[in-house]
């Protein structure tokens, strides 16, 4: 499916089931793919799951303007807005979760029944004061010159950084499906993303809100989900020991099984 956002790209995103909202948010230069597992599972059965592709993404219209966090979050606000969902769950992985931030930071949380942070602490940056940092200012530089100079090198490491077991059939697509992204686009949303902080923000969000961590700490270390949950108020932490980077993708029917046992408990 496609639509139209009022500043002008058309966004493809995938839609099944019928009952409470689930949209889920990808990361940075991936996808809505990466959520077949979820439209594929039982999730549709009871719930309306929603996966959109950003703009630049995906089967998204690859345009120049507008990437960054921010402005995904003005995106996906016009889209549950056009589609009419009512209270949904926002369910973000990795930078995907940064954009559920931002939504909370422009329109609040009155709107969504809840969150979901799969994987993403509050920022990527290391700052001096912060354990969870990923990104120096030097390795964000390598990273954008490799963007700009060989965008394939840079998918591939990505793609075994967020495998707890790599697989080679699932490596390809990873690959694949980043290099779907400009490399403009890439090195745009990549050098925003890693310089936003959360950290402020979280003890504001009141909706009730589930964090889900990979127990590989080959991407994020799974300490940091304790740090989110002792800081947003109504939420809990489950970790996923047989993931990295993706469990919805590496243990998905826990992952889903979680997640609606989770929905099944909000007020």
């Amino acid at each position: 499916m496609e639509i139209q956002l009022v500043t002008g790209p058309t966004i493809h995103f995938e839609k099944l089931g019928e009952g409470q909202p689930l949209v889920f948010l990808h990361g940075v230069m991936m996808s809505g793919r990466f959520f077949a597992e979820q439209l594929a599972g039982a999730l549709p059965a009871s719930f309306e799951v929603v996966v959109p592709d950003y703009r630049g993404h995906g089967k998204s219209e690859k345009v120049p303007n507008g990437h960054t966090v921010a402005g995904y979050a003005r995106d996906t606000h016009e889209l549950i807005e056009s589609l009419g969902l009512e209270r949904p769950i926002l369910v973000g992985w990795s930078m995907g979760a940064m954009v559920a931030w931002e939504f909370v930071k422009a329109f609040g949380t009155d709107s969504l029944a809840g969150m979901v942070v799969v994987d993403q602490p509050p920022s990527d940056y290391a700052w001096d004061d912060y354990p969870f940092g990923l990104m120096t200012l030097a390795g964000l530089a390598e990273n954008v010159e490799g963007l700009q100079d060989d965008q394939r090198s840079v998918a591939e490491e990505f793609a075994q950084l967020m495998q707890h077991n790599p697989d080679p059939e699932r490596t390809n697509w990873i690959v694949e499906e980043i290099m779907r992204v400009p490399a403009s686009v890439a090195s745009t949303i990549l050098t925003d993303q890693t310089l936003r902080d959360f950290r402020d923000l979280l003890s504001e969000i009141s909706c009730p809100t589930l964090v889900a961590f990979g127990g590989d700490p080959k991407m994020n270390d799974p300490a940091a989900g304790q740090f989110i949950v002792d800081r947003i108020p109504n939420s809990e932490l489950v970790i996923f020991d047989e993931s990295s980077h993706m469990p919805f993708l590496e243990e998905p029917a826990k992952f889903d099984r979680v997640l609606a046992d989770w929905i099944a408990r909000l007020p």
